[in-house]
């Protein structure tokens, strides 16, 4: 596990505190967690989707992409369908590349791979709320990736790799965020969490190489600023907490509390 977090930690600009990691494995928060972390991988397929439809793929390729995800978004959004029925949703299509792009066919396969992986991610979390009971929920977002996203420039090529170097930020912080918390866990909850770390980690690496591929140029310095954006949303006070929050309320207020009893 050392050897797979060390090229993660560098990456990233700072360590999740450990008041998140107090707050994340105490079990009134687990029904929190599985539900918003069940979220974020559908949110990932989505974005990863996005990408192959805006950029890589003709317009009947985009449509299937999205008959593919149709039923796990109607799930998720509306609470429709049987979630033990979601593995039987494939893609049913290859993927014809736009013959304009010269980054089309890397881009599709790297992100027809990751969908139907945080797919299977999604599916296995619903399994790991079956196990503990715990009820599906449609939760709010976080302010994380609308943080990150927010700071994308607007013109191309440059809005499409700021979008892939904030996917590889997200995806670091999921793998650094999975080990944090899998010692702490119930056993069968800390397992799966520590089986996802591999497929996370080549996630990161697959961003990071796509936006140095297409950029063609240093981006190192882009990446570091998304760093250092990152960084700012983990290290800081959140009122919400969620799997990707910053300082949780609950660590601020003691810590104001501890200062307030020491100075009397």
């Amino acid at each position: 596990m050392d050897t797979l977090l060390h090229p993660i930690r560098q990456f990233l600009h700072c360590d999740t505190p450990q008041s998140w990691v107090d707050e994340a494995v105490k079990p009134a928060n687990l029904p929190t967690l599985l539900n918003d972390h069940l979220v974020c991988e559908l949110k990932a397929a989505q974005s990863a989707m996005f990408l192959i439809r805006r950029y890589a793929v003709d317009a009947t390729s985009a449509k299937a992409l999205l008959e593919w995800l149709a039923p796990y978004e109607k799930f998720t959004y509306r609470q429709e369908g049987n979630w033990q029925d979601l593995p039987k949703c494939k893609l049913n299509k290859s993927m014809m590349a736009k013959s304009d792009s010269p980054y089309s066919q890397n881009l599709i396969d790297k992100m027809v791979l990751l969908i139907k992986e945080e797919l299977h991610h999604f599916y296995q979390v619903l399994e790991m709320m079956d196990v503990y009971a715990i009820e599906y929920i449609n939760i709010s977002s976080s302010r994380y990736a609308k943080g990150l996203l927010t700071h994308c420039k607007t013109h191309e090529p440059d809005a499409l790799i700021d979008k892939l170097i904030c996917g590889a930020y997200i995806e670091a912080r999921s793998c650094e965020r999975f080990a944090k918390i899998a010692p702490h866990l119930d056993p069968k909850l800390g397992e799966f969490y520590t089986s996802l770390l591999r497929s996370e980690a080549r996630h990161y690496q697959d961003y990071l190489t796509l936006a140095t591929d297409i950029a063609q140029k240093d981006i190192a310095p882009r990446i570091a600023f998304f760093g250092e954006r990152e960084a700012e949303l983990i290290s800081t006070h959140d009122s919400d907490f969620k799997f990707h929050s910053g300082v949780p309320c609950a660590a601020i207020n003691s810590a104001e509390q501890g200062l307030k009893a020491a100075s009397f």
